[in-house]
């Protein structure tokens, strides 16, 4: 007989969202939406290994085995921001304020630099690609399925469930072998129907055209045509019968219930933005491009070392340590990655007006920020 027949109570069954440009077609995997919940804890038999079972992740059975890598060190060289030319920061001032309806252009044009400073700015990102498995009774109708209640259930670490692409978050529900039982319907008590929610049982409900009076509501008070003057007539989402087809176990009285293993892949992110208190609102660089001065990646990372700006090797060992501390105990780390970006920021100083002003270019984009600009009309400048 063919191996695929004998797993049959194996196929997929899904629960969760499949993870993207997945190709591998795992027998076990447990597919979703099928109506099925399983019966209450207290009536399933207890399994070895799976005594507690529930939303509380399961520590790794290799814990504390991963050990970081040697010290990384960053490449010998400066990283220090060339200033933008002047024709480039009236250029991009120029192009800012022109977006803004409600600026006028005079300073943009009349403006005279006084100062550019380049402002070393870095972003420090760590990622932590972890893995963290839980489990819980789910079940499945009963169609004559091959039972696999034999034999002894895999510990929940000991099942091999391929991994996604590293740093994507993903999701996968994996049957766990020789668990799996036949159940009685809890939801129907067996009988493969349940009471009709709409008609509570009766087949019947109130006649929407004369709400229920037998009567119509015109001038001349005849009989509902509708209901023929009974206020009642056939209810529609039971057609009549009572009872409907039972949603757990879609009319088969019958469950087969097994022990599902849920494996959640996170990718954990940390970012620090390393600045010199210059006055620019860091949190505008969330979707700013840098220049990547560095990537490391290991199953484990070490923090970086002999960066030129001790801020950031400061930053390095924070993040590793705190990943560390709170994911190694209960997931599996798979992957580390950490970058570290230099952000192009110019501050500069001009006159107008015989007043001083600043504003900000940033990034290779060369967008602009400023909160001060002198040439607003009264509503810019209210808000």
């Amino acid at each position: 007989m063919d191996r695929t027949h004998l797993l049959s109570d194996q196929d997929e069954v899904h629960s969760g969202p499949s993870c993207p440009g997945e190709s591998y077609a795992d027998p076990n995997t447990v597919p979703g939406d099928h109506g099925a919940t399983a019966p209450p804890a207290d009536l399933m038999p207890v399994v070895p290994g799976y005594e507690s079972l529930g939303p509380n992740v399961i520590p790794p059975s290799d814990f504390g085995s991963a050990q970081p890598q040697a010290p990384y060190r960053a490449p010998e060289r400066r990283f220090d921001i060339p200033a933008i030319s002047e024709e480039l920061a009236q250029e991009a001032f120029t192009k800012y304020v022109s977006s803004k309806c409600c600026y006028g252009s005079k300073p943009a044009r009349e403006m005279v630099f006084t100062d550019l400073q380049s402002l070393n700015t870095y972003r420090y990102r760590l990622e932590t690609f972890t893995e963290s498995r839980t489990t819980e009774w789910d079940s499945e109708p009963y169609n004559g399925q091959v039972v696999d209640g034999f034999g002894v259930a895999p510990g929940p670490w000991s099942i091999p469930v391929p991994i996604p692409s590293l740093f994507k978050d993903c999701e996968k529900a994996v049957r766990v072998p020789h668990t799996s039982t036949v159940k009685g319907c809890h939801s129907c008590l067996n009988l493969g129907r349940s009471a009709c929610g709409r008609c509570v049982n009766s087949g019947r409900t109130r006649c929407g055209s004369c709400s229920g009076t037998g009567w119509t509501q015109s001038s001349d008070r005849q009989r509902c045509m509708m209901c023929r003057g009974s206020g009642m007539i056939k209810c529609h989402s039971c057609g009549g019968v009572g009872s409907i087809t039972c949603k757990t176990c879609k009319g088969q009285g019958k469950l087969l219930c097994f022990i599902k293993l849920k494996v959640t892949w996170k990718n954990n992110i940390h970012v620090a933005v390393i600045d010199k208190r210059s006055g620019f609102p860091v949190e505008y660089l969330d979707q700013i491009a840098g220049e990547k001065l560095l990537t490391d990646m290991a199953s484990m990372v070490y923090p970086v070392v002999g960066f030129p700006d001790s801020s950031v090797n400061a930053a390095s060992e924070s993040a590793v340590r705190e990943h560390q501390a709170q994911f190694s105990t209960t997931c599996h780390i798979l992957q580390q990655r950490q970058t570290i970006e230099l952000i192009p920021i110019t501050r500069v100083h001009y006159t107008w007006n015989e007043k001083t002003y600043i504003y900000f270019v940033y990034g290779i984009e060369h967008k602009v920020y400023t909160k001060d600009y002198p040439a607003k009309c009264c509503c810019c400048s209210i808000l």
